[in-house]
């Protein structure tokens, strides 16, 4: 069991457990969900926790907003309108290193998106390996409507995502897209009908990714992630270091004997 108990005090965020996943949820429903100063100080504390402790054993996470409206409606517009920009640059540094934070953490993290994704919601959604959503989940980037532009790493991770031209016209306009319209572009990877079913559709993947071993996972996903901004001679070359490390671990050892006793893995993560 991990440590992170020790910020049960927070007020933005709760947790629950279901089938050794961690379930985070954005808890802030009367403003949607909305990000400002606090929340995001207290994601950055709860994910420097897990980060940190060197008990966390669980498998995966994932990551919503409380109440069945917002996912996260943006950051906190009230907020932000009496910054200067000594404080918007520290705004925006929170909220790059919670996007970071999500990005690198050795457990795959799903995005559920209960409903509006907007600004930074769905620059942290984008942050998390994939997102699954409602069918009335509304995404966008609306940040030029307000004089802004993205700031929490939504001018980068996009156009990886759907693609240079894609992003820079939804950019550009400030447009909202429909779940279909996201599941369509590539931004989301499947769609379900409510909440209740998108955390079961994303549960059932973790008991789908939890039968692999974890330290190919882990690994897979440090690969790709890495692999992403360097070129395809390089990300070869860094895919191939950890593809020859696996070999001497008890994970590779217990996975191939398995297969050639046809027989279940019993992977420990080392």
């Amino acid at each position: 069991m991990t440590n992170f108990e020790k910020l049960n005090q927070l007020k933005f965020l709760k947790y629950e457990i279901q089938k050794n996943v961690v379930i985070l949820s954005i808890n802030r429903p009367d403003k949607l969900n909305a990000l400002n100063l606090d929340v995001l100080k207290e994601l950055k504390a709860f994910l420097i926790e897990i980060h940190s402790d060197k008990n966390f054993t669980f498998k995966g996470m994932i990551v919503t907003g409380d109440g069945e409206k917002a996912f996260i409606a943006g950051a906190d517009i009230k907020e932000m309108s009496a910054m200067n920009n000594e404080e918007a640059l520290l705004f925006g540094q929170l909220g790059q290193e919670v996007t970071l934070l999500f990005e690198k953490m050795k457990i795959p993290v799903i995005a559920a998106v209960n409903g509006f994704a907007l600004g930074g919601g769905l620059e942290i959604a984008m942050s998390c390996d994939f997102i699954y959503a409602v069918t009335t989940a509304k995404m966008g980037l609306p940040e030029v409507s307000l004089g802004l532009i993205p700031g929490f790493g939504g001018t980068q991770r996009l156009s990886k995502i759907i693609g240079r031209n894609q992003a820079r016209e939804m950019i550009y306009t400030g447009k909202n897209v429909t779940a279909e319209e996201a599941l369509s572009l590539g931004i989301v990877n499947k769609l379900f009908s409510n909440k209740a079913e998108l955390i079961k559709g994303a549960l059932d993947t973790f008991e789908k990714i939890t039968k692999n071993s974890p330290l190919a996972v882990s690994l897979v996903k440090k690969t790709m992630i890495h692999g992403n901004d360097l070129m395809v001679e390089e990300g070869l070359s860094l895919e191939l270091d950890e593809f020859s490390l696996l070999f001497s671990s008890n994970d590779m050892k217990e996975g191939t004997a398995a297969f050639l006793e046809k027989r279940l893995a019993d992977f420990k993560g080392n």
